[in-house]
């Protein structure tokens, strides 16, 4: 389907995994210039193949998310390579376990820097490149609205970027720009990749369809709200997550 988004420019901000892939595959897709800040560490070789071989001035550059320096430069860079941008796509996040009384200050402070204070800083620092009709999506999570144990320090972040993009959707809706939020629910990759079969299974009940979603289905969700398509779609957070079922399992 032609989304009409040739031409268009976008900055993808995210840590390597495969949902960077797939919006990122779904944007060249579509004809749209991609610029693709990723966590340094994490760059994956085929994605950034992608990015050269398509020809239209798509490129990467690594970037430390939480620092605000280099998120300055990283935005300057964008704005001498593709002018302005039309879209805005964050989805750099951290998580891992740790219960109440085990979670450090450390762990705290690098989830939350990690997904929400870089989205403030992100957001900030390329405000002077949006065009009027814009469109800026943060990926949140079903988990932000339930909870889940062990996970306090990664669902307040989630939690935080929805209040966030709620905020600035009111802000920014009188020059055309729209902001909103994705939150995907169980995704079989990154950490559930490597779950056995059985337990596999237990998470795929949680969903109303009896399985787990696909990096492909969010990034068709983050397209749409890419597009104008969605142009009355703004303070809005769209569930990916299959029909959550049995809330207490998390």
């Amino acid at each position: 389907m032609d989304l009409h988004l040739t031409e268009k420019r976008a900055l993808v901000v995210g840590n390597g995994e495969a949902l960077d892939q797939a919006i990122i595959r779904g944007l060249l897709q579509q004809g749209v210039t991609v610029a693709y800040a990723y966590e340094s560490g994490t760059a994956i070789p085929s994605l950034l193949n992608a990015l050269e071989e398509a020809r239209n001035g798509s490129f990467a550059v690594p970037l430390r998310v939480d620092d605000e320096q280099e998120i300055a430069q990283m935005v300057e860079q964008v704005a001498q390579r593709c002018g302005q941008i039309e879209i805005m796509v964050h989805n750099a996040s951290v998580i891992n376990h740790a219960p109440l009384a085990e979670l450090t200050l450390a762990t705290w402070r690098q989830t939350l820097d990690t997904s929400l204070t870089s989205l403030y800083l992100v957001t900030q620092a390329v405000l002077p490149l949006l065009q009027p009709g814009a469109s800026l999506i943060a990926v949140s999570a079903c988990l932000a609205a339930v909870g889940m144990r062990g996970k306090s320090h990664f669902t307040a972040a989630k939690a935080g970027i929805i209040g966030f993009t709620r905020s600035i959707a009111k802000e920014l809706g009188a020059q055309g720009i729209r902001v909103n939020v994705v939150a995907p629910g169980v995704i079989g990759t990154g950490e559930l990749a490597g779950l056995s079969p059985e337990q596999r299974g237990r998470y795929a009940y949680l969903a109303a369809l009896g399985r787990m979603g696909r990096p492909e289905e969010v990034a068709a969700t983050v397209l749409f709200l890419a597009s104008d398509l969605a142009s009355f779609v703004t303070g809005a957070t769209i569930p990916v997550d299959g029909g959550v079922g049995g809330i207490a399992a998390f």
